[in-house]
């Protein structure tokens, strides 16, 4: 792999775990911040669950919440480590990393810790 490509690498996550983690912390934040918006009476046993833990469990999903957000927080800047160990010195490719890895977890930083720049990629 030429050493330009190594210095720009990204590579965006699947469609599949984007609409997963994107549909799931948005559920999430919605039964934390907002829970009068969810129609739990329309969601089976899955929805009567949620609402037992609205409404008996609040507090502990508020700081769940907020366990996960520092979590992505830490993903993030721990991609940025991995990007300087791997050669990724690109700062929009860096930033990108960044970005994803925030929104996404590991879904992200799993697709950068295994790019191994000493291999060429294959197609």
């Amino acid at each position: 792999m030429a050493k330009s490509d190594v210095t720009n690498y990204f590579r965006a996550t699947s469609l599949t775990w984007i609409i997963a983690i994107t549909l799931s912390v948005g559920y999430f934040t919605c039964i934390v911040f907002a829970p009068e918006v969810i129609p739990y009476q329309h969601m089976g046993p899955f929805g009567t669950f949620c609402r037992y833990l609205v409404d008996n469990h609040a507090g502990l999903m508020y700081k769940g919440w907020w366990a996960a957000f520092a979590i992505h927080v830490f993903e993030a800047v721990y991609s940025q480590k991995v990007c300087s160990e791997k050669g990724i010195q690109s700062s929009s490719a860096r930033l990108l990393w960044f970005f994803q890895t925030f929104l996404f977890g590991f879904a992200s930083l799993g697709l950068l810790l295994k790019f191994d720049p000493k291999r060429p990629k294959q197609h």
